[in-house]
């Protein structure tokens, strides 16, 4: 019972996890395109920085869903192998996203190309921040789950 509690508290906390990581990598995102505009924090406009508010969660749900298999795929090799260190998640992200722009280039879709090498750059590197994100709430505990229990004290 205690294997099942455990493994059901490692799940949520991986969901947890990417939860961060999409977040995460949707706010670097739109930084990153704010600051493409010329919005800088010496200079702040005020709809500029309520749309956050809106637009990072909005994003979040479309990076989540773009990157779920393949983050899934290195979520369960990072669990079975037990790593733990933020350069692999970093390393990790960036090959995630590289994979997504790889299924964009394959789609074709007018709409959809990302061509500019700084929006490519943009995508790596919003891969790389939820990689690294998703090790500060999630990643450092990788494997947690296959360690024996602790004898209990009092028996």
């Amino acid at each position: 019972m205690r294997r099942l509690i455990a493994y059901l508290v490692r799940f949520a906390v991986i969901l947890a996890g990417y939860v961060v990581a999409s977040l995460s990598a949707s706010a670097f995102l739109n930084i990153l395109f704010l600051a493409h505009l010329g919005y800088t924090p010496a200079n702040p406009e005020p709809t500029a920085t309520a749309s956050l508010y809106f637009s990072v969660p909005f994003v979040a749900l479309f990076v989540a869903y773009f990157a779920f298999m393949p983050a899934a795929v290195v979520i369960l090799i990072a669990e079975a192998l037990g790593r733990r260190d933020w350069l692999f998640y970093a390393l990790a992200g960036a090959v995630v996203a590289g994979i997504f722009l790889g299924f964009v280039h394959e789609t074709g879709d007018a709409n959809f190309d990302i061509t500019e090498t700084n929006a490519r750059l943009a995508v790596i590197g919003s891969g790389m921040i939820g990689g690294i994100f998703y090790w500060l709430a999630a990643g450092r505990w990788a494997g947690s789950w296959r360690r024996e229990a602790l004898p209990d004290l009092e028996a």
